[in-house]
């Protein structure tokens, strides 16, 4: 009989060996020991776990004797593995996924099932403060690319037993961990339903960029509209706050960034520097950054109308007319100072940290100064360039900035082409932009402004007491 099991044992290793490559992978680590009197083998990915609990794990099976041996795998977990969680596993897939994720393979002699041992550690930072959504009071923790260090940020802050985390995975190879975080009394159930559902039939072979590979897949239509169908925030209590008013929070293995869903223009507008403040400051911040929002769309391109329409300006305003003389037209300055920011913001992604400011100083002194003394441009433009491109950064969503820029640059190709009717055109065909732009769930994009919800609409222009 243990010649039999010996055998079984040793076909077992060899076809698990075979499946993973263990003698190719040098990550792989494959070793045999004994417990108990009985031939044992572990499998597990080098730097995911956590060696103190290895140490301990491994002492605890060398001191099992052959007499306190269980017959049965289960009883071994229950009896012998208490330190840490351990589950039972025959399908030879869920194994492979299991180790690959970062847990312990044991396979024991004599026993039927896989024993799965969770003592993994993945490479993390520190639960610093983003450095794009940061607050002038508040937390300073921020999401890192750890699932569970992510989800026990929010699940610190909502201590309740309606908070659920349903866990799934997507991608042919990559297998990525996706976490739904939502209220269970909260949430439009339809639409978690038709969620889950969307995340089960994902066919891509992996999710190469994260959460931009799952926003993709959710929504397979042609993203022409650009303003943004989710919200995305990389603070644990934006995420909590969202969870809180029902609505679903998406948090996918390896992205510090949580996707917020469903989301409306009103949600994208909207920042946690608004709920630390008292009521009074906080509606003033947000009305700051409606009217900064506003004008940034609109600023250039009704420059550009008012110095093709210089008898509309009135005395007092003259002096907003440019005197210099204007040798590039107008729309081609704006239009190549719009990819010229564009142009230095990747620069600045990619210039080492060091170098950034003298960098910085001396970007500003050439493209300033120099620009303007050339006759490239005129100073006007490059004033109102100047606060465009600090005033996107008033409002936390890169793709709600970008969709705003489209805008603007259509706007003014608009004015420059037809005069005041290109304005009009072009108004009426960024709200309908809006109008006809649908959440992920279906939900009229302009809620509760449209339809009109009074209630719904006053929470999200004035800033109410927090009960």
């Amino acid at each position: 009989m243990k010649q039999d099991r010996q055998t079984d044992f040793h076909a077992v290793v060899e076809h698990m060996n075979q499946v993973i490559q263990v003698n190719t992978n040098f990550d792989l680590v494959y070793r045999t020991l004994e417990i108990g009197g009985r031939m044992a083998a572990m499998y597990f990915v080098d730097g995911m776990i956590k060696d103190d609990i290895m140490e301990k794990l491994l002492e605890v099976f060398q001191e099992v004797s052959s007499e306190e041996m269980p017959d049965k795998a289960h009883d071994f977990s229950k009896k012998i593995i208490s330190y840490v969680e351990a589950n039972l596993e025959t399908e030879e897939d869920t194994l492979v996924v299991n180790l690959l994720t970062g847990m312990v393979l044991l396979y024991i002699e004599g026993y039927d099932e896989w024993l799965i041992i969770d003592c993994r550690i993945y490479p993390v930072r520190g639960v610093t403060e983003p450095e794009k959504d940061k607050v002038l009071r508040g937390s300073r923790d921020g999401f890192v690319e750890t699932l569970n260090f992510n989800s026990a940020l929010i699940r610190r802050r909502i201590r309740s037993k309606e908070l659920r985390m349903h866990l799934m995975r997507a991608g042919k190879s990559s297998k990525t961990d996706i976490v739904l975080c939502y209220m269970d009394n909260r949430v439009d159930k339809t639409f978690l339903n038709q969620l889950i559902s969307k995340i089960e039939n994902i066919s891509a072979d992996a999710l190469t960029m994260n959460q931009q590979s799952l926003a993709e897949c959710l929504y397979t239509k042609h993203w022409i509209n650009p303003f943004p169908k989710i919200k995305y925030s990389e603070r644990p209590d934006t995420a909590a706050a969202s969870v809180l008013e029902g609505k679903i929070v998406i948090l996918v293995d390896n992205s510090p960034a949580a996707m917020i869903l469903p989301t409306s223009v009103f949600d994208v507008l909207e920042e946690a520097n608004d709920y630390y403040f008292p009521p009074i400051t906080g509606t003033y911040l947000r009305f700051s950054r409606f009217i900064v929002t506003f004008v940034t769309l609109f600023l250039t391109p009704v420059f550009v109308l008012l110095m093709q329409n210089q008898e509309w300006i009135p005395e007092a305003l003259e002096f907003i007319i440019v005197k210099d003389t204007i040798h590039i037209p107008l729309l081609f300055q704006l239009l190549i100072l719009e990819l010229a920011i564009d142009g230095m913001r990747l620069a600045a992604l990619n210039t080492p940290s060091v170098l950034t400011t003298p960098l910085s100083v001396i970007a500003a002194l050439v493209l300033g100064e120099f620009s303007v003394n050339s006759g490239w441009f005129n100073a006007e433009v490059m004033l109102y360039m100047a606060f465009v491109s600090v005033a996107n950064y008033s409002q936390a969503s890169y793709e709600f900035g970008y969709a705003l820029k489209f805008m603007r640059i259509l706007l003014l190709i608009l004015v420059a082409l037809f005069n005041v009717w290109g304005f009009i055109g072009g108004t009426i065909f960024i709200f309908v932009s809006l109008l006809c732009n649908r959440t992920i769930s279906g939900q009229n994009y302009l809620y509760p402004l449209i339809p009109f919800d009074w209630p719904a609409l006053k929470r999200r222009l004035i800033r109410a007491h927090l009960h």
